[in-house]
């Protein structure tokens, strides 16, 4: 099959649709399709005001659609709500051109945490975005309920999944944490300020704090709790080592759709606590005990309640529900989504 995917989030941007996208794309033209991705590095780009990793590219519908066009794609998949995405929709519909989309990131939500605005009319905007795609992507039963509420009801599972090569529970800690009073609470992602890391840092918590990641908030956070360990941006088998040397790993976020370093934490066999928003609900269980082997986490309205939970928690049971989540099933859900649409083909040869 040959496939188009138009993204506003790319690398070099470090973030959860980025990992999701690049490992989709790999695997899927490893097992012989024909993927292209149209990109912001494609085009000349302006950083997002408050949001500079993200690059916004400057291009016209024009050169989209011949890039499309171009490639003659058999499924054409928007993946953002961005500049290249409403270019790329645009001429879809006014082509004939069938495609789907996917729902990676609350972004009223995002609005509404960093300006205080209502996220109302940012939600009707995603739903005109969305309502002509075929099917719309996303990653829990949750997220396509309550997509429902919008009206969005075509919506299909896309599930996540983890490199069990790269985080597992023979993944030696990180040297940092032998100096470091237990028990070890860690906090992986963007420091901004969705992420809702500050809950985590106020939390009462009788050991010690680790923030990994990078973001605007970091010199703030840094300044205003001296107490806790900042590491900044670490990848590959660094960042491994700090999900498997913490006593916990805490996801301290109400926005996200689904939370990849949840699943990167359980198959390192650590413990994630969270509160009781999708996500962490769909990944650790209402009871912190999703999978039936013991529980894996904590889950409550009270962080630090949650994060007491965690403490609790099976190591072995906490590896096992991690490593349940395979990038093969991911991109074979996502495949399947696309083969289901009528191609394009024939629009773009007429």
């Amino acid at each position: 099959m040959r496939i188009t995917i138009v993204s506003d989030a790319w690398m070099p941007q470090v973030n959860g649709v980025v990992r999701t996208l690049s490992t989709i794309v790999a695997l899927a033209m490893a097992r012989g399709h024909r993927v292209q991705t149209i990109t912001p590095d494609m085009f000349r780009s302006v950083p997002m005001p408050n949001y500079p990793e993200i690059r916004l590219a400057l291009t016209t519908r024009r050169r989209v659609a011949a890039a499309i066009a171009g490639h003659r794609p058999d499924a054409v998949h928007i993946a953002t709500e961005g500049p290249l995405g409403w270019l790329a929709r645009s001429w879809c519909i006014a082509a004939g051109v069938p495609f789907t989309t996917s729902f990676h990131t609350r972004f009223p939500d995002y609005v509404a945490a960093r300006t205080g605005l209502s996220p109302a009319p940012f939600w009707r905007l995603l739903e005109r975005f969305h309502r002509p795609a075929r099917h719309i992507l996303v990653a829990t039963p949750r997220l396509a309920d309550e997509l429902a509420e919008h009206g969005l009801r075509h919506t299909r599972q896309w599930t996540r999944g983890v490199d069990t090569a790269q985080f597992s529970s023979a993944t030696p800690p990180h040297p940092l944490f032998a100096e470091l009073p237990r028990p070890i609470a860690v906090h992986v992602g963007r420091v901004a300020v969705e992420k809702n890391i500050t809950a985590f840092l106020d939390a009462a918590w009788p050991g010690s704090k680790v923030v990994v990641g990078d973001g605007p908030a970091l010199d703030q956070l840094q300044a205003q709790y001296p107490d806790a360990c900042f590491l900044g941006s670490l990848h590959g088998q660094a960042l491994a080592s700090t999900y498997a040397g913490a006593d916990i790993s805490v996801f301290a976020s109400r926005t996200d759709t689904f939370g990849l370093v949840i699943v990167e934490s359980l198959a390192c066999g650590t413990p994630v606590a969270g509160y009781p928003v999708a996500g962490p609900l769909d990944i650790l269980g209402e009871d912190g005990c999703a999978g039936g082997a013991g529980r894996i986490g904590g889950i409550d309205t009270d962080l630090a309640t949650a994060m007491r939970q965690a403490l609790t928690a099976s190591r072995r049971a906490a590896a096992a529900r991690g490593a349940g989540f395979g990038w093969e099933r991911s991109c074979d859900q996502f495949l399947a989504a696309l083969a289901e649409v009528d191609p394009p083909l024939r629009v773009l040869a007429a």
